[in-house]
């Protein structure tokens, strides 16, 4: 891979140290600094490390990401869409917060802010409960088409908002990638489209933005923290919504809904999200959004070995295609 490939961290400047008790440390092994009490530019918080690194840690944000429509489905057989939903980002976020708090990591600056909001709206609000809503009438098949267009979405808004610029192509082999999986996703549901296509769409604007601008912030701050502050950010707003949704919804504890529970919530909407915006910071956001591609096939996989789903012979004609345009879109020239 090209050093022009990878997203380029601002310029380092020197860095007051801080009191001890005063920095936060970082899960994965990234250290976090201090920051100083001007605007000015940030140094990079993301270790030395290369590629393959980088795209190592995408690839299991993208495993993690595979089982959450499978552990969704197991969490809705005893939970309503918005207490699970709510529940879950509940508990992220205690987890989360419980992470900070222990490490001592210090308040990000005033102008991340806004983009820690970006991201708690797309990732840990929107995207959960509309493909949660669309499941209830949707096959995780189905839905699995918003993740095969996610990685052309997050690349367009990547070069709109950081102003990435990817080749021909890198564009040729993700719309390639992106029209199997679309194809191979609705032969398996039968090619009908269902009344859940719109909850699936939103949430792939959605979701694609907040990648994006965790990606983004990734760059200048650790990846867990990006995800941690947002999901902390959010807790005015689900501590409360999970109590109103306990008392509306009823709630039917068995071993599925429980596992799919505790799945979406520290697998899914956490640990999941650490490794991917570490992975991203490091190989960039175009690059590590195509391996996106092949996340509507592992779930699939998942489907039938815990839901019991059924494919078709064409799901490893398919998997043979979006491997090689994910290897073509991973050595396109940005």
């Amino acid at each position: 891979m090209r050093a022009e490939d990878s997203a380029t961290p601002p310029t380092s400047i020197a860095v007051p140290t801080a009191p001890s008790g005063a920095r936060g440390g970082d899960i994965g092994g990234s250290a976090a600094r201090a920051r100083p009490a001007t605007d000015g530019p940030q140094p990079s918080n993301q270790p030395p490390a290369g590629p393959r690194s980088g795209t190592l840690q995408a690839a299991l944000g993208v495993t993690a990401f595979s089982l959450t429509f499978p552990a969704t489905a197991w969490g809705l057989e005893g939970f309503g869409p918005w207490s699970l939903v709510a529940v879950r980002s509940l508990l992220a976020a205690l987890i989360a917060g419980g992470c900070l708090l222990a490490l001592r990591v210090p308040l990000p600056a005033r102008r991340h802010w806004a983009g820690l909001s970006v991201v708690a709206a797309g990732v840990v609000l929107g995207f959960p409960m509309l493909t949660t809503l669309a499941l209830e009438t949707s096959t995780t098949a189905h839905a699995a088409v918003v993740v095969g267009l996610l990685p052309v979405t997050t690349a367009l808004l990547s070069a709109l908002r950081v102003g990435t610029r990817p080749s021909r192509t890198f564009w040729a082999a993700a719309l390639a990638g992106s029209a199997v999986v679309i194809a191979f996703t609705v032969e398996q549901s039968g090619g009908a489209l269902s009344s859940a296509d719109a909850y699936l769409f939103a949430a792939l604007l959605i979701c694609a933005a907040g990648y994006t601008e965790g990606g983004r912030l990734a760059r200048v701050m650790p990846g867990w923290h990006v995800i941690g502050w947002a999901l902390v950010l959010c807790l005015p707003l689900t501590l409360p919504a999970t109590a109103i949704a306990l008392s509306y919804e009823p709630v039917r504890l068995t071993a599925h809904s429980v596992t799919g529970l505790l799945w979406v919530a520290a697998g899914s909407q956490f640990l999941g999200l650490v490794v991917w915006y570490r992975g991203m910071a490091m190989i960039g956001i175009p690059k590590a959004s195509q391996l996106q591609l092949a996340q509507p096939l592992l779930t699939l996989v998942w489907s039938v070995l815990l839901l019991g789903e059924h494919i078709t012979p064409a799901a490893p004609l398919a998997a043979a295609a979006v491997l090689v345009c994910i290897a073509v879109a991973q050595r396109a020239r940005a």
